[in-house]
């Protein structure tokens, strides 16, 4: 089986949903929508019926890669403590040590990931740097605009 792809489990339940959905709603009605465009006839000039099978057959890949995904979840339960340490599923305040700038962000898998959001993912850059560190730990991260430093302020898991 390939690389295992760290969850938390919501991010399990979400997808477990979506899957779901696919299945259940989406996939019928592009089924539909095909034996609708047949009935129209001339299928070699039928936009209707060739968007359908295009719509087909992303549907299909998002089953597929979905599926995949479930079946390679690797679940991380939030630690029961000690909280002591940057670890999977964590939240952290950090300070930038050059502008004193403030941040936030939670930890969690490749999928969960959305840096708008705080979000990051485990094996970005800044996640990799903060892993195993404590409160009050200065951590690296090697960034396009050269090398930030970071000051650990607050790590709690919510």
């Amino acid at each position: 089986m390939a690389d295992r792809v760290p969850m938390t489990r919501a991010s399990y339940e979400s997808l477990k949903r979506e899957l779901n959905r696919l299945k259940t709603e989406e996939r019928p009605e592009n089924v539909r929508d095909i034996e609708e465009a047949i009935a129209h006839g001339d299928l070699s000039e039928n936009a209707e019926y060739h968007a359908a099978k295009e719509k087909q057959s992303h549907i299909a890949g998002k089953i597929a890669s979905t599926e995949d995904k479930l079946a390679r979840a690797q679940i991380i339960e939030t630690p029961q403590g000690p909280w002591d340490k940057v670890q999977f599923g964590a939240t952290v305040v950090l300070a930038d040590s050059e502008s004193d700038e403030v941040v936030t962000y939670r930890i969690v898998g490749e999928d969960e990931a959305n840096p708008k959001e705080g979000m990051i993912s485990v094996t970005a850059p800044v996640a990799q740097a903060l892993m195993s560190k404590g409160v009050g730990d200065e951590a690296s991260v090697k960034a396009p605009g050269g090398i930030r430093e970071f000051e650990i302020l607050e790590i709690r898991f919510d």
